[in-house]
């Protein structure tokens, strides 16, 4: 935010605030104000470097790298190598080589290559357009590929920068309501799709892991959250409890959009969850957040990237629990927007997973 000079005050008394907008709007500045108790509080904002140019070649490169990467990643989710990979023994670690790739089998992988990286691409968007159309300076989406052989996805996710100051908590939380939402939606229907092609496995005792995948034919037990389990029941009614579903891969795509969806609305510094909460009321979002931080110890003993996960959202916030203010911080959301942003909680609570996966 360095590239922005901001004048924060309130109008001193028989200034036309009118002659302060056009002032600001002559020196190439953004205005605003709000009525306050101690009297009108006003933030001018200036961008004082040239906006610097999108290089959409590094966006669109990281995108397609990311793609071909999930692509892979999907393909081994059904337990074939495209690469024709041999191990080779470097100082005692075995390391995997492709030697070759078989773009007929590559293409196995495509629904959950399109599924996966289709709903990354709906969140960051999300945010995306929020920020634009409150005139907020933001990157174009940044996707993390990542080798397959070291993930079940082949991906670390995506972000975009925002690159000015935010003035007001209803733009806070629009842009930031805006990626969940989207997410949210679309791996509802990619989930069913994949759901109605996954296949039953009559076991009992499944309850806490129902659901089974295999990435190179190796199992990988996935855990289950309240609308994950209830959209199985909808969509396999055969499907009991103890039982094990074997997922499609289109199916692992859309639970980890809602996997994806809860990692956001965790109530966290800078996640999608603790912008949303500020935005509602700082003290609920600290409330919350130190709630979850207890809650996340625990939870770490059944999987410890809940531990590892803890750790980044922390680190990404600079070692703050609680979000830092926006420049006009004394205006209030609205009440539809408090209403929307309730809603993202019980979001949350429907697609948070306790336990998510065990290797």
């Amino acid at each position: 935010m360095g590239a922005y000079l901001v004048v924060h005050g309130f109008l001193n008394e028989g200034r036309e605030e009118s002659e302060l907008r056009e002032l600001a709007q002559d020196w190439g500045a953004d205005y605003h104000s709000a009525e306050m108790e101690e009297g009108t509080e006003v933030v001018v904002v200036r961008r004082t470097a040239p906006d610097e140019p999108i290089r959409w070649w590094v966006h669109i490169g990281l995108f397609l790298a990311a793609f071909a990467s999930a692509m892979i990643a999907g393909v081994f989710l059904t337990g074939v190598d495209p690469l024709s990979t041999r191990f080779v023994d470097v100082g005692g670690n075995w390391f995997p080589v492709p030697t070759g790739i078989n773009f007929g089998e590559l293409m196995i992988g495509f629904p959950f290559a399109a599924g996966f990286l289709g709903i990354l691409l709906a969140h960051e968007l999300g945010h995306y357009f929020a920020a634009v159309k409150h005139r907020v300076l933001v990157s174009p989406p940044y996707f993390l590929p990542f080798p397959p052989y070291f993930s079940l996805v082949g991906t670390l996710g995506a972000f975009i920068r925002l690159k000015a100051p935010i003035v007001r908590r209803s733009v806070l939380f629009d842009i930031g309501v805006a990626g969940p939402i989207a997410s949210f939606v679309l791996s509802i229907p990619v989930l069913m799709a994949g759901l109605a092609r996954s296949q039953i496995i009559p076991t009992s005792g499944a309850e806490t892991y129902p659901y089974l995948i295999r990435f190179l034919g190796e199992p990988v037990r996935i855990g289950s959250s309240l609308l994950v389990t209830g959209l199985a029941g909808l969509t396999v009614p055969d499907f009991e409890t103890g039982m094990t579903l074997v997922l499609d891969p289109l199916a692992l795509a859309g639970w980890l959009g809602l996997f994806v969806t809860a990692l956001n609305l965790l109530p966290l510094g800078q996640l999608d969850g603790g912008h949303i909460l500020y935005a509602i009321d700082d003290r609920v979002q600290m409330w919350f957040s130190r709630l979850f931080v207890a809650v996340m110890i625990p939870l770490g003993f059944w999987w410890w990237g809940w531990w590892l996960w803890g750790a980044i959202a922390v680190l990404v916030s600079r070692g703050r629990l609680a979000h830092p203010p926006v420049l006009l911080d004394g205006v209030p959301l609205g009440r539809g927007r408090r209403l929307l942003g309730w809603l993202a909680v019980v979001a949350f609570v429907l697609t948070f997973a306790p336990a998510p996966l065990r290797l």
